[in-house]
């Protein structure tokens, strides 16, 4: 008899194993008719037909595109009409896989010809069709035997069937549109909604070449990509944004503003330039002093070391294949992709004490990963970067407080840069399954993230079985001005690297003995290249004051104004203020429209009259002029919009 707790905490009871939708509609018909799945105790998420069969807690999902779990199950049910429509269009189609991704689904296949953005029409009608016959979606689960037999002769199916049963998978499951006789199969784990009817808001975005589990020594696909909302004024909105995104790409607004070039021959390697590097030290100075005041230390690990140290740690058997290694004297080393084996190595040197505990240790630390050449992606995905890097070696006992200021410390650094607390998403990753250390251990963990949580009036979404296989983890997600999701902070909770069988820390307890000290990795920009990314997109190359790396540009309007507009831009940078001077012979109007173009915060505009006062004639970014202000008043002034680093919220574009 299961008992099915409501998220208002309401408690219902069935004599026998119930569905989604027997749920809702004992909750309402209204809801019964808006239902398209449910999702079980906070993690997963199930077709409104399946049977519960034990307690649980459930929350029904309807189709809204403010809901993410709702986005997530029409989408994968929208890869599966994109699959539908691909093979009755072009008949001798293999189906590979196909998940949901952010913004939308895609679905890699082997088919018959190669297909182009000149077939996206046909597909779309084709989908339309199967979306208008409103075809019921209907699952099976074959025993494992059963199931195997029915993938027989297809590639893709048989491989991915068994690798669902190395994963301890007990049933092989299938899911078809139609109703018997005319219906339509797939090999699938689920979950859908209940008919095609509901994935009106679809669209066919793009098709790109991929191969087989990413490997480039396997078979090639074609990779097609879609998108689903709830209603067509979602899919309009996303359309709008991702124009907006077109013109917001940080490559091309690097260009633009000569912030940094990429080589094709120097892969995933960031050339930065004198503007693009001042948001760099900017950036990186702003956190030295933000955890220096945090009572943390800096410290600068080798960017080589040794195997033997990347055994011990656990990379060289679980993240080889994601290192640069080389090898002098007959011995093996690697680039560094990480820092925390340098940081326990530090802390191993000499004897340490309770006493010392926590010690927040922090390196903006060069790393290097051997990223596949087609997932690089401007600055945002590289192969060398740097990190904010800090671990904090601390007791059992401490890993609340800790974690607890680290969250608000983490808050207060992404409003300086306009991300408010509703911009800011938290999840918490609990244990996954195949992890190491005790259950205990992960309960006093999992306990102390909590705690934490709860001292820093932190609000979260449980993400189970996500963590790292050696602890818990937070991650803190921001939402840009056009509504999409980084991931960028962390801290996680690390038992096992400073382990006796792993790195072997220590530190002499209150009494008397050693033990092995907990460690907290963390990061709040994460990659300060794809943190840089971010920004340039957030803010779409117009920077708050204090970060732009031309915070003005003086703009004499003709040649004999020359020498006046030099004195001020040397005044200017005396005073910490990013300055030039624009000394082409241009009309002004041409000299405001190229400061426009270059994004730079504000033009000083001296003619005859300023000269004459010792005064500019200011404006910003967006024209409006500012008035008369005498150099005295526009360094003061200047200088105290720097200090004060607050930054309005930014509206999501398209929002409305």
């Amino acid at each position: 008899m299961p008992r099915i707790t409501l998220p208002d905490g309401k408690l219902l009871e069935f004599p026998q194993p119930v569905s989604g939708r027997q749920v809702a509609e004992a909750i309402g018909p209204g809801l019964a008719r808006k239902a398209i799945g449910v999702k079980i105790d906070g993690a997963e998420i199930r077709d409104l037909d399946r049977p519960i069969t034990e307690d649980a807690r459930l929350t029904i999902i309807t189709a809204k595109n403010e809901d993410p779990d709702a986005l997530w199950l029409l989408r994968h049910s929208c890869a599966h009409v994109l699959a539908e429509a691909v093979c009755e269009l072009f008949p001798g189609t293999r189906l590979a896989y196909g998940p949901p991704v952010d913004d939308g689904f895609f679905y890699d296949m082997a088919t018959p010809r190669p297909l182009t953005s000149d077939d996206f029409a046909t597909i779309e009608a084709k989908m339309a069709e199967i979306v208008k016959a409103n075809r019921p979606f209907s699952r099976v689960d074959y025993p494992c035997e059963a199931g195997l037999a029915r993938t027989a002769g297809d590639k893709f199916k048989a491989d991915n069937a068994q690798r669902a049963i190395a994963k301890g998978a007990k049933t092989i499951s299938f899911y078809s549109t139609g109703n018997p006789g005319e219906h339509w199969e797939d090999l699938c784990a689920g979950p859908h909604v209940p008919a095609t009817g509901v994935l009106g808001a679809h669209k066919v975005m793009s098709v790109a070449g991929a191969y087989w589990h990413g490997d480039q020594n396997s078979d090639q696909l074609t990779r097609i990509y879609g998108t689903c909302f709830a209603d067509d004024k979602g899919l309009k909105t996303y359309l709008v944004r991702l124009e907006e995104a077109k013109k917001r790409d940080h490559r091309k607004i690097g260009r633009e503003m000569d912030l940094f070039h990429l080589q094709e021959d120097n892969p995933g390697q960031v050339f930065w330039h004198p503007k693009g590097w001042s948001i760099y030290r900017t950036l990186e100075d702003y956190v030295r002093g933000r955890i220096r005041d945090r009572g943390y230390v800096e410290v600068k690990t080798p960017s080589v070391m040794s195997k033997s140290l990347w055994e011990k740690s656990g990379h060289w058997a679980k993240y080889r294949e994601n290192m640069f290694t080389t090898a002098s004297e007959e011995r093996e080393f690697a680039l560094k992709p990480m820092n925390c084996p340098g940081h326990i190595e530090i802390f191993k040197q000499g004897l340490r004490s309770y006493r010392d505990l926590p010690l927040r240790m922090a390196e903006f630390g060069s790393c290097c990963r051997n990223e596949l050449s087609g997932a690089l992606h401007g600055i945002m995905r590289v192969r060398g970067f740097v990190q904010d890097d800090a671990h904090i070696f601390c007791t059992e006992a401490q890993i609340p407080g800790e974690v607890a200021d680290f969250c608000r410390l983490l808050k207060e650094v992404y409003r300086d840069f306009g991300f408010g607390d509703d911009r800011v998403l938290v999840k918490f990753s609990t244990r996954p399954a195949v992890r190491v250390g005790s259950d205990e251990s992960w309960d006093r963990a999992e306990a102390a993230l909590a705690d934490a949580c709860k001292q820093a009036d932190l609000a979260y979404e449980v993400r189970a079985g996500e963590g790292a296989f050696y602890g818990p983890k937070l991650e803190f997600t921001l939402l840009d001005s056009l509504s999409r999701q980084w991931q960028c902070g962390t801290i996680q909770v690390d038992y096992q690297l400073p382990s006796a069988e792993r790195l072997d820390a220590q530190y002499v307890g209150e009494d008397g003995q050693k033990h092995h000290p907990v460690i907290l990795h963390r990061a709040i920009l994460g990659s300060i290249e794809r943190f840089i990314g971010i920004l340039i997109e957030h803010f779409a190359g117009k920077f708050p004051l204090w970060l732009a790396p031309e915070q003005i540009r003086v703009l004499p309007i003709t040649d004999e104004h020359v020498p006046y507009a030099r004195e001020l831009g040397d005044r200017l940078r005396r005073a910490d203020i990013r300055a030039t001077v624009d000394e082409n012979s241009e009309k002004l109007g041409a000299k405001i429209r190229l400061a426009r173009t270059d994004r730079v915060s504000y033009f000083a505009v001296v003619g005859a009259q300023e000269v004459a006062e010792r005064t500019v004639s200011l404006q910003n970014q967006a024209g409006e002029k500012l008035g008369s202000l005498a150099i005295e008043a526009l360094i003061e002034r200047l200088c105290a919009e720097v200090a004060d680093k607050r930054i309005a919220p930014t509206a999501a574009v398209g929002a409305g």
